[in-house]
């Protein structure tokens, strides 16, 4: 057995009618990982999830747990024999039994103290202590979703598979149960693949994450890099609140941009563009009362600790930037910035190759 991956999708297409859904796509997970598939609706993600959970059929390519085959044209391993939990996103609870036996589903073989230790023990983590004798019809949609995860957790499967888990839970709430879940599966060893349209679930959640478009993954990275460096214009534009401020490569390492020189090394390949478009994100232009660059507030959003303002420089060209909140400048007010561009990203106007640059020390 090639212990290095626990799950190896190769080169995988699957089709919905004449519609490629999938359209070869490959990753690999290594035992104990947890890695994400994120992209917009539309993308494949949730296809290429039931393919691996057994409920979609390959029209090219293999996927292997273990390195067992369990899909490939014309072979399909029950679900049911894959050793692998899954949380729906429509949750598929048992409507006739209550949460703790829902929780208890996949823990028939377990002697009953065991099986109630687990049970409790899950329920607690996941806020639901009080609840275990109701219903799922008397629980919220969010409630409904912890009572699935807690479900799929139980029997510490090999594998997890989660499709948008945290989508009906309040931000509050996302936030601290992608951190639990986080917590309970790395506690495990168990290796969880999910898929997401949420960024912030992704980043929270992921060891790795597959930036994916039209059925294939454009970019596989760890969450800080895909945010950092992007390596193209799709991922850039999905990535984050980012704008582009056209530039001139004025040598090696410099780009001429209305906001002045902004300087970095390249450690790719040297764009061949003079012309290029520079990534600019919110938290690379920071509030200065002595900042070089002059804007107007055209519209602002308040975070709670931070609001973010779209800024319109005299030119016409709009940024975007995180003030902290105590900072509460009016629609019209004029502020002064400056940039802090740690991770310099630079498109060629003319494809979508992007080459990252990372800023030289002060």
């Amino acid at each position: 057995m090639n212990a290095e991956y626990l799950l190896e999708v190769d080169d995988i297409t699957c089709r919905y009618g004449r519609d490629r859904a999938v359209d070869g796509l490959s990753f690999r997970a290594r035992p104990g990982s947890l890695t994400c598939l994120l992209g917009p609706s539309g993308c494949g993600k949730t296809t290429a999830l039931r393919a691996i959970a057994g409920f979609q059929d390959l029209e090219k390519g293999e996927i292997r747990i273990e390195s067992l085959c369990v899909s490939r044209p014309g072979y399909l391993l029950p679900p049911e024999r894959r050793q692998v939990g899954m949380v729906f996103q429509d949750h598929a609870l048992f409507p006739h039994l209550k949460v703790t036996d829902n929780v208890a589903a996949g823990l028939r073989h377990q002697h009953e103290n065991l099986r109630r230790q687990t049970v409790s023990s899950l329920l607690e983590r996941m806020g639901l202590s009080a609840l275990g004798e109701r219903f799922p019809h008397e629980l919220s949609g969010g409630q409904q979703q912890r009572v699935a995860l807690a479900r799929a957790l139980a029997p510490r499967p090999r594998l997890l598979l989660m499709d948008e888990p945290f989508s009906n839970l309040d931000l509050d709430l996302r936030e601290r149960l992608g951190v639990e879940v986080h917590d309970l599966l790395k506690e495990h060893g168990i290796t969880a693949v999910m898929v997401t349209h949420d960024q912030y679930d992704a980043f929270v959640l992921g060891d790795e994450v597959g930036i994916m478009s039209q059925g294939n993954i454009l970019q596989w990275d760890t969450p800080y890099n895909v945010y950092h460096e992007p390596t193209s214009r799709f991922v850039a534009d999905f990535i984050g609140n980012g704008v582009f401020v056209r530039g001139t490569r004025t040598g090696d390492r410099t780009v001429n941009t209305e906001l002045g020189d902004i300087e970095g090394t390249l450690d790719r390949p040297a764009l061949t563009s003079a012309v290029v478009h520079v990534l600019i994100r919110p938290d690379d232009v920071l509030p200065d009362p002595d900042g070089p660059i002059s804007a107007r507030v055209s519209r602002k959003a308040f975070k709670g600790a931070d609001i973010m303002y779209t800024l319109t420089l005299p030119s016409g060209t709009t940024l975007l930037s995180l003030f902290p909140s105590h900072d509460n400048f009016a629609v019209g007010d004029h502020v002064r910035v400056r940039l802090n561009v740690d991770h310099l990203v630079v498109f060629a106007t003319e494809n979508t190759v992007a080459e990252s640059m990372t800023s030289s020390p002060d």
